[in-house]
Protein backbone atom coordinates (compact mmCIF):
# COMPACT_ATOMS: atom_id res chain seq x y z
CA UNK A 1 0.00 0.00 0.00
CA UNK A 2 3.07 2.68 0.97
CA UNK A 3 4.53 1.62 -2.78
CA UNK A 4 0.79 3.07 -4.71
CA UNK A 5 0.65 6.42 -2.23
CA UNK A 6 3.86 7.20 -2.82
CA UNK A 7 3.24 6.92 -6.37
CA UNK A 8 0.41 8.51 -6.48
CA UNK A 9 2.01 11.23 -4.37
CA UNK A 10 4.79 11.63 -6.52
CA UNK A 11 2.33 12.30 -9.88
CA UNK A 12 0.73 14.57 -8.11
CA UNK A 13 3.79 16.60 -6.86
CA UNK A 14 5.16 16.54 -10.94
CA UNK A 15 1.64 17.41 -11.84
CA UNK A 16 1.60 20.26 -9.56
CA UNK A 17 5.14 21.48 -10.21
CA UNK A 18 4.87 21.28 -13.59
CA UNK A 19 1.07 23.68 -13.15
CA UNK A 20 3.78 26.22 -11.15
CA UNK A 21 6.17 26.28 -13.69
CA UNK A 22 3.94 26.87 -16.41
CA UNK A 23 1.69 29.77 -14.91
CA UNK A 24 5.34 31.43 -14.57
CA UNK A 25 6.01 31.31 -17.58
CA UNK A 26 3.45 33.74 -19.21
CA UNK A 27 2.92 32.57 -22.55
CA UNK A 28 1.08 35.59 -24.23
CA UNK A 29 2.65 37.17 -27.14
CA UNK A 30 4.60 40.10 -27.09
CA UNK A 31 2.86 43.46 -27.81
CA UNK A 32 4.28 44.27 -30.90
CA UNK A 33 3.17 40.48 -31.94
CA UNK A 34 0.07 40.91 -30.69
CA UNK A 35 -0.12 44.45 -32.24
CA UNK A 36 0.58 42.74 -35.47
CA UNK A 37 -2.64 40.08 -35.40
CA UNK A 38 -5.05 42.92 -34.26
CA UNK A 39 -4.15 44.92 -37.24
CA UNK A 40 -3.93 42.13 -39.38
CA UNK A 41 -7.50 41.09 -38.38
CA UNK A 42 -8.96 44.91 -38.30
CA UNK A 43 -7.54 45.66 -41.97
CA UNK A 44 -9.55 43.45 -44.39
CA UNK A 45 -12.72 43.84 -41.52
CA UNK A 46 -11.83 47.70 -42.70
CA UNK A 47 -12.33 47.50 -46.12
CA UNK A 48 -15.30 45.29 -46.20
CA UNK A 49 -17.28 47.49 -43.70
CA UNK A 50 -15.73 50.58 -45.94
CA UNK A 51 -17.46 48.79 -49.52
CA UNK A 52 -20.87 47.39 -47.28
CA UNK A 53 -21.29 51.43 -46.40
CA UNK A 54 -20.63 52.52 -49.77
CA UNK A 55 -22.52 49.57 -50.86
CA UNK A 56 -25.42 50.19 -48.73
CA UNK A 57 -25.61 54.46 -49.33
CA UNK A 58 -25.96 53.56 -53.04
CA UNK A 59 -28.47 51.62 -52.53
CA UNK A 60 -30.37 53.81 -50.04
CA UNK A 61 -30.61 56.29 -53.91
CA UNK A 62 -30.91 54.08 -56.26
CA UNK A 63 -33.78 53.66 -58.51
CA UNK A 64 -34.56 49.91 -57.33
CA UNK A 65 -37.59 48.13 -55.99
CA UNK A 66 -38.36 47.96 -52.50
CA UNK A 67 -38.15 43.97 -52.33
CA UNK A 68 -34.89 44.44 -54.40
CA UNK A 69 -33.45 47.23 -52.09
CA UNK A 70 -34.48 44.66 -49.46
CA UNK A 71 -32.63 41.89 -50.88
CA UNK A 72 -29.66 43.74 -51.46
CA UNK A 73 -29.55 45.66 -47.80
CA UNK A 74 -29.85 41.99 -46.03
CA UNK A 75 -27.36 40.66 -48.04
CA UNK A 76 -25.26 43.63 -46.92
CA UNK A 77 -25.52 43.54 -43.60
CA UNK A 78 -25.22 39.85 -43.45
CA UNK A 79 -21.93 40.58 -44.71
CA UNK A 80 -20.74 42.90 -42.59
CA UNK A 81 -22.42 40.89 -39.28
CA UNK A 82 -19.85 37.99 -40.68
CA UNK A 83 -16.73 40.10 -41.26
CA UNK A 84 -17.42 41.52 -38.06
CA UNK A 85 -17.34 37.87 -36.36
CA UNK A 86 -14.49 36.56 -38.35
CA UNK A 87 -12.34 39.78 -37.27
CA UNK A 88 -13.76 39.10 -33.32
CA UNK A 89 -12.52 35.25 -33.96
CA UNK A 90 -8.90 36.42 -35.33
CA UNK A 91 -8.02 38.75 -32.55
CA UNK A 92 -9.61 36.16 -30.31
CA UNK A 93 -6.96 34.30 -31.53
CA UNK A 94 -4.16 36.92 -31.27
CA UNK A 95 -4.64 35.46 -27.72
CA UNK A 96 -3.88 37.64 -24.79
CA UNK A 97 -0.78 40.13 -24.91
CA UNK A 98 2.08 40.41 -21.90
CA UNK A 99 1.42 43.93 -21.34
CA UNK A 100 0.17 45.89 -18.77
CA UNK A 101 -3.92 45.77 -18.70
CA UNK A 102 -3.48 42.89 -21.82
CA UNK A 103 -6.45 41.25 -20.43
CA UNK A 104 -8.79 43.87 -20.61
CA UNK A 105 -7.45 45.80 -24.00
CA UNK A 106 -8.04 42.35 -25.71
CA UNK A 107 -11.24 42.14 -24.19
CA UNK A 108 -12.23 45.14 -25.05
CA UNK A 109 -11.53 44.69 -28.49
CA UNK A 110 -12.91 41.17 -28.61
CA UNK A 111 -16.57 43.05 -27.25
CA UNK A 112 -16.49 45.62 -29.81
CA UNK A 113 -16.37 43.45 -32.68
CA UNK A 114 -19.17 41.51 -30.78
CA UNK A 115 -21.58 44.12 -30.93
CA UNK A 116 -20.75 45.44 -34.14
CA UNK A 117 -21.72 42.16 -35.31
CA UNK A 118 -24.62 41.92 -33.59
CA UNK A 119 -25.67 45.46 -34.16
CA UNK A 120 -25.62 44.11 -37.79
CA UNK A 121 -27.32 41.34 -37.18
CA UNK A 122 -30.06 43.29 -35.36
CA UNK A 123 -30.24 45.95 -38.65
CA UNK A 124 -29.90 42.73 -40.75
CA UNK A 125 -32.86 41.18 -39.48
CA UNK A 126 -35.34 44.25 -38.97
CA UNK A 127 -34.90 44.95 -42.36
CA UNK A 128 -35.66 41.95 -43.59
CA UNK A 129 -39.21 42.01 -41.41
CA UNK A 130 -40.14 45.16 -43.49
CA UNK A 131 -42.87 44.69 -45.58
CA UNK A 132 -41.91 46.28 -49.47
CA UNK A 133 -45.96 46.70 -50.51
CA UNK A 134 -45.79 50.38 -49.68
CA UNK A 135 -42.02 52.03 -50.82
CA UNK A 136 -42.54 55.15 -48.38
CA UNK A 137 -42.82 52.76 -45.34
CA UNK A 138 -40.31 50.42 -46.38
CA UNK A 139 -37.84 53.44 -47.12
CA UNK A 140 -39.25 55.04 -43.52
CA UNK A 141 -38.13 51.55 -41.49
CA UNK A 142 -34.98 51.57 -43.57
CA UNK A 143 -33.70 54.39 -42.24
CA UNK A 144 -34.83 53.64 -38.43
CA UNK A 145 -32.81 50.74 -39.14
CA UNK A 146 -29.98 52.39 -40.47
CA UNK A 147 -30.47 55.07 -37.73
CA UNK A 148 -30.57 52.41 -35.17
CA UNK A 149 -27.41 50.75 -36.58
CA UNK A 150 -25.43 53.87 -36.53
CA UNK A 151 -26.22 54.58 -32.87
CA UNK A 152 -25.70 51.21 -31.76
CA UNK A 153 -22.56 51.37 -33.99
CA UNK A 154 -20.91 54.23 -32.40
CA UNK A 155 -21.83 52.70 -28.64
CA UNK A 156 -19.56 49.62 -29.28
CA UNK A 157 -16.57 51.75 -30.42
CA UNK A 158 -13.45 50.66 -28.16
CA UNK A 159 -12.84 53.51 -25.41
CA UNK A 160 -9.36 53.04 -25.61
CA UNK A 161 -8.98 55.83 -22.41
CA UNK A 162 -9.75 52.91 -19.75
CA UNK A 163 -6.98 50.53 -21.65
CA UNK A 164 -4.00 52.19 -21.35
CA UNK A 165 -0.83 50.39 -22.54
CA UNK A 166 2.62 52.16 -22.97
CA UNK A 167 3.86 48.91 -24.65
CA UNK A 168 0.64 48.51 -27.31
CA UNK A 169 0.56 51.85 -27.59
CA UNK A 170 4.57 51.70 -29.45
CA UNK A 171 3.58 48.09 -30.61
CA UNK A 172 0.64 49.65 -32.87
CA UNK A 173 2.62 53.00 -33.97
CA UNK A 174 5.26 50.85 -35.19
CA UNK A 175 4.60 47.70 -36.31
CA UNK A 176 3.78 47.57 -40.44
CA UNK A 177 0.56 45.24 -40.63
CA UNK A 178 -0.88 48.80 -38.52
CA UNK A 179 0.09 51.17 -41.37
Amino acid sequence: MRTCRASAAGKFTVVLATIVVLAGCGGGPSPRAWAASVCGALTPWRSEINKLTSSTDEQMTAQTTPAQAKENLVRLFDGAERASEAARRKVEKAGVPEAENGEAISAGFRSSLGMMRDAYGRARDTIDGLGTGEPTAFYDGVRAAVATLNMEYDASALDTSKLNSEELKKAFDEVPECH
